[in-house]
């Protein structure tokens, strides 16, 4: 193929084998078996769970400093994931390479943090050098190692066992199944932590202001619902083509109906209107008392965008697309609509 030439490879998953049936058989089962392994791993790691786990929770919970997590290679990369995840939830958590603690950043550890080290041999040059400064602190030492006879495992006060099998490589030798189990152990202990620690959803949100996680846990409905000259609003006395005018006019696919007191009466939709169409011809003059639905789905100001969402697409008998947001008095004073929800969490809707 010469340097001009462009190749022209069609990725598209359509599930009828790209042209090459048998290869991409071969694949997707070598796809599988990984998976399998790995699944494996996790379910024995799972049935070894013990005391340890919870004396390295108690150990984090009771450290008033900051969790410390350790690792070299992929082991650190596991590491680094740990630690953001216990950031992420509010505990306090750094990333220490090593290699970086035993040339001067071992000055950032104090005697009231808590130490995680991640290694699937336990041995190698550069943990076992920092393990006897770690000690000399004070500091707890949490090992999530795949060799519980290893020196890391020997010296560490907590020991949680990440060993696998085999590895998911044919060689039994790329850490694959080794890095998911102990991954999966500190997902585990950060999450434990979590519930232990009964962070709520408004102090969660704090740690995630930007993004779709920070969209979903901090916008409430009053960010985004349409209201003022924006709320769509007939009395009840009126007639369907004043609610067929005020449809077309907000632009929402709805309109609230109060009574004389403002209170929410009901509601009328797009779908009431072709519902009617089908039986009556009289339409513009029927009253939208006579016809609208009463009792529609309300919400309040206050709640998260999020579960107004869920609230919508899990409503019964049938999923919704707009909620009345109500006072405590039962006046209207908004609506969202399911929209607006997908946009403000970063989720666009199927059909715009």
């Amino acid at each position: 193929m010469g340097k001009t030439e462009a190749m022209s490879i069609d990725t598209r998953d359509d599930g009828q084998g790209g042209g090459h049936p048998a290869a991409d058989s071969d694949h997707i089962e070598a796809a599988r078996d990984v998976i399998r392994i790995e699944r494996e791993a996790l379910e024995r790691v799972s049935e070894r769970l013990a005391a340890s786990f919870s004396a390295a929770v108690r150990a984090i919970l009771e450290s008033p400093g900051t969790v410390v997590v350790l690792g070299v290679g992929k082991s650190g990369i596991v590491a680094r994931k740990i630690a953001a995840t216990f950031a992420s939830m509010g505990v306090p958590a750094v990333f220490l390479h090593p290699a970086d603690a035993a040339h001067g950043d071992i000055g950032m550890v104090g005697p009231n943090d808590v130490a995680i080290v991640v290694s699937k041999s336990g041995e190698g040059e550069e943990v076992p050098r920092i393990l006897p400064i770690l000690k000399g602190l004070g500091v707890p030492i949490i090992a999530i190692t795949g060799s519980t006879g290893s020196s890391l495992a020997g010296d560490a006060d907590i020991v949680l066992d990440a060993g696998v099998e085999r590895e998911a490589c044919p060689m039994d030798l790329v850490p694959t199944a080794s890095t998911t189990a102990a991954l999966a152990l500190g997902d585990a202990l950060a999450v434990v932590v979590l519930r232990e620690k009964e962070v709520d959803r408004d102090l969660f949100a704090t740690f995630h202001p930007g993004g779709t996680i920070g969209r979903r846990l901090a916008l409430k409905v009053a960010d985004v619902m349409h209201c003022g000259e924006g709320l769509p609003a007939v009395p009840d006395t009126a007639a369907m083509k004043d609610a067929i005018i005020e449809i077309a006019d907000k632009r929402i696919g709805m309109t609230t109906v109060v009574d004389g007191g403002g209170r929410l009466a009901g509601i009328i939709a797009d779908g009431d209107l072709k519902r009617i169409l089908m039986v009556r011809s009289d339409i513009l003059d029927v009253g939208v008392a006579e016809v609208m639905t009463e009792r529609p789905r309300t919400i309040g100001r206050d709640e998260l965008v999020a579960v107004a969402l869920e609230r919508m697409e899990t409503n019964e008998p049938s999923p919704i697309t707009s909620l009345i947001v109500v006072d405590g008095d039962g006046r209207p004073e908004g609506v969202i609509h399911i929209h607006d929800c997908l946009a403000a969490v970063g989720t666009p809707p199927e059909h715009p």
